[in-house]
């Protein structure tokens, strides 16, 4: 069984208030449920403009934990486009 972590760094440029910042990333993590992961903001909870998030799936094996968490990357870049600024893949086996 392998526990796979992605942590995710966002810059929210357009946001003027915690409320828009919370708004976008309630998008994301919507958008993630029909993953196989769990979703968490884990940074930067009074800032404004930026966030910091951590993706968690636990799999069989690396390979596809690394396959899931590599699509959850994709997906949030796919809906919010440029507001990555950082992603790191851990594991834990």
């Amino acid at each position: 069984m392998t526990v796979g972590l992605l942590t995710v760094e966002l810059h929210v440029p357009g946001a003027r208030s915690l409320k828009d910042k919370r708004m976008v990333l309630r998008r994301i993590k919507d958008r993630l449920k029909k993953f196989n992961v769990a979703v968490s903001e884990v940074e930067f909870h009074d800032r404004w403009q930026r966030a910091g998030l951590a993706v968690v799936t636990v799999s069989p094996d690396q390979q596809h934990a690394d396959r899931e968490l590599a699509a959850a990357a994709d997906e949030i870049d796919r809906i919010e486009p440029g507001l990555v600024t950082r992603t790191e893949i851990e594991f834990l086996t």
